[in-house]
């Protein structure tokens, strides 16, 4: 895991691998609905045999290219202000979630990021907008390190506010 000149960590290598395995599965399944709409749809096996297999080839590759881009381009950083999460290329959204506004944090490991030692950093805020902002493919070690730095300000902050 790296960080650029600006304190913004990558996701480990590991994440990579889960993102490939998730977003391939999934768009792999779309293929299982469109195979049998080419099927039914179009009756003799001449055009329905390359749509279908068109299906089952370009959907999980897509799967796999939107994995690779997710993985390539997501970024998260931690300072005294809170928590960033950036993601994307062409259309960057970059999320900060002031230490003010977090309410608790959670951490989330299914069976898939606990076999990769992965997991996913939930952080609830104040307010109606995003609600809560949701870093996956986090290394567990710095899921937990960040999930107690930001529970940490929160109890700094609220020690603050009961003594003023």
């Amino acid at each position: 895991m790296s960080a650029d000149a600006e304190g913004w960590q990558s996701l480990p290598p590991r994440a990579r691998t889960l993102f490939l395995l998730t977003d391939a599965a999934g768009w792999g399944l779309l293929a299982v609905p469109a195979i049998i709409l080419a099927g039914v749809l179009l009756e003799r096996p001449l055009p329905a045999m390359p749509v279908a297999f068109a299906a089952l080839v370009i959907l999980p590759a897509w799967g796999v290219w939107m994995a690779l881009r997710r993985f390539r381009y997501a970024r998260w950083l931690i300072d005294g202000t809170g928590l960033g999460y950036r993601r994307g290329r062409m259309w960057q959204v970059e999320t900060r979630v002031p230490r003010t506004r977090v309410q608790h944090v959670d951490l989330k490991r299914g069976p898939l990021e606990r076999h990769f030692g992965l997991a996913t950093l939930v952080v609830h805020t104040a307010g109606t907008r995003d609600r809560a902002v949701a870093v996956a493919g986090l290394d567990a070690e710095d899921a937990s390190r960040l999930r107690d730095t930001l529970a940490r300000q929160i109890d700094q902050d609220d020690d603050d506010h009961a003594a003023g």
